[in-house]
């Protein structure tokens, strides 16, 4: 093993080591990235040191992907989309829709569970924030779930799970991150996009006819309200007037994008604007409202563009290693086929969902294995969902889970961990065999796309 391959893999080991000891992630790669940079200036003879400027005014390396950074016009949509999700929030058009929708399901068995995931699916299609939907969800139907006399592992493990949809069903912000690090067109937001679509639904229609079934079976886990206001006209006119804000929200954003009559980054403006104006209609934007809006949103993008620099920096350093080489012929030299390969990085990224966020994998994992996994003829926009779906399952996995840790803050303290394992444990197993239906049935991603963009 040269000097090059030590120098790799002893960064991505200080990295997770920093890790570990709690060093902020933006921090840790942009210092590991200018540690080794001075090592392999050092210690490698032909290392490529022009991560600045050169003595003769020519750019350097580093520069050139900083400008890229601030001049990429796709990055604009990041916090349009953040801001669009926050204001929905804010709205509150999930409070209006989860009550609607109750009172239409409120005589079936599991109702206020199946409530929950038409509500959290609406709100994923709208937001794309993990936390925020989680949150969310947890705040305003735990309660309520725990009064109905549901038993606690489904509630918190409903409102959990169905959070999570927030990365896959677009239009969501990580699948914007994904199209730009893949940087191939055949990869482009719109086609993630489509190619998420039906992933996402499916697995929503998985967790309703899993809670309907289960508590048909056992009586006890969600029963049927026994006083229950009747279903009439009037109840169906309010689900009706709850739904269609969002809904046309969602066609707005989507529809511009797909029919190519707005680019991403425009269409994030119109959604932007659209959730500001339910707000406004729902007589819930005021000074306080919009101030924090702005706020987190700047906090948000700021923290997403901070480990961006952070990465490009990382990244930088490891390609003037050889570090492209390195994980190329270690992926290229896995005993398997295409298939095996492919598993084996899913599995990879599975585990690193434990202790790093989807930002960050996002943008140091992703870009390093889909040059390899792209040469072995594998279809962008497949691998991509397969990602996204592998990432999400990996948020909800015990004992580590990212969303686990969500739900945690919002539940009673009647609800203990192990509740929430126990709640979450059948939709990762859901989630897992939705994955393995698009491993294996590769047109449930790619068909949508390929209609819709005529391929």
């Amino acid at each position: 093993m040269g000097i090059e391959e030590l120098l790799v893999i002893g960064m991505f080991a200080s990295f997770m080591g920093l890790l570990l000891l709690g060093f902020p992630v933006a921090w840790s790669l942009a210092g590991i990235g200018f540690l080794f940079a001075i090592i392999g200036h050092v210690m490698v003879e032909y290392f490529d040191a022009n991560l600045w400027f050169s003595w003769g005014g020519t750019i350097g390396v580093l520069a050139q992907r900083f400008y890229g950074i601030v001049a990429n016009e796709l990055m604009v949509a990041l916090p349009l989309f953040i801001f669009m999700g926050i204001m929905l929030d804010r709205s509150g058009i999930a409070e209006r829709l989860m009550n609607s929708l109750v009172r239409v399901m409120g005589g079936l068995r599991g109702g206020y569970a199946v409530t929950v995931v038409i509500v959290g699916i609406l709100l994923a299609a709208s937001t794309g924030i993990v936390g925020a939907s989680v949150v969310l969800l947890g705040m305003l139907s735990i309660g309520p779930m725990l009064k109905a006399n549901y038993n606690k592992s489904l509630a918190v493990g409903t409102a959990c799970s169905v959070g999570t949809l927030g990365i896959l069903v677009p239009p969501s912000i990580m699948l914007v991150l994904m199209a730009d690090r893949l940087g191939t067109s055949e990869a482009s937001v719109g086609r993630l996009f489509m190619g998420a679509l039906i992933p996402g639904v499916m697995l929503g229609v998985m967790y309703i006819a899993f809670i309907i079934i289960a508590a048909y079976i056992k009586k006890d886990l969600a029963p049927a309200p026994k006083d229950r206001e009747p279903l009439n006209g009037r109840a169906l006119l309010e689900v009706l007037i709850a739904v269609l804000p969002p809904m046309v929200l969602i066609v707005a954003v989507l529809g511009s994008i797909f029919t190519g009559f707005a680019t991403t980054t425009e269409a994030s403006a119109v959604g932007a604007l659209g959730a500001t104006l339910l707000a406004f209609t729902s007589r819930r934007l005021n000074f306080n409202v919009m101030s924090s809006a702005l706020y987190q949103t700047t906090r948000t993008t700021a923290f997403i563009f901070g480990i961006f620099i952070g990465a490009t920096v990382f990244a930088a350093v490891l390609r003037g290693l050889g570090g492209d080489d390195v994980i190329r012929d270690a992926v290229t030299g896995l005993p398997f086929g295409t298939a095996g390969i492919v598993l084996s990085i899913l599995l990879v990224v599975f585990l690193l969902g434990f202790f790093l966020d989807w930002v960050e994998i996002t943008l140091i994992i992703l870009p390093l294995v889909a040059p390899v996994v792209f040469s072995l003829g594998v279809e962008p926009v497949w691998f991509a969902i397969l990602f996204a779906i592998c990432l999400q399952t990996s948020f909800i996995t015990p004992p580590v889970g990212f969303a686990l840790f969500y739900i945690k803050g919002v539940c009673p303290p009647s609800i203990q961990t192990m509740d929430i394992y126990k709640g979450v444990a059948p939709f990762v197993l859901l989630q897992l065999l939705g994955l393995m239906l698009v491993f294996f049935f590769e047109p449930l991603a790619t068909w949508l796309p390929n209609l819709v963009y005529s391929r």
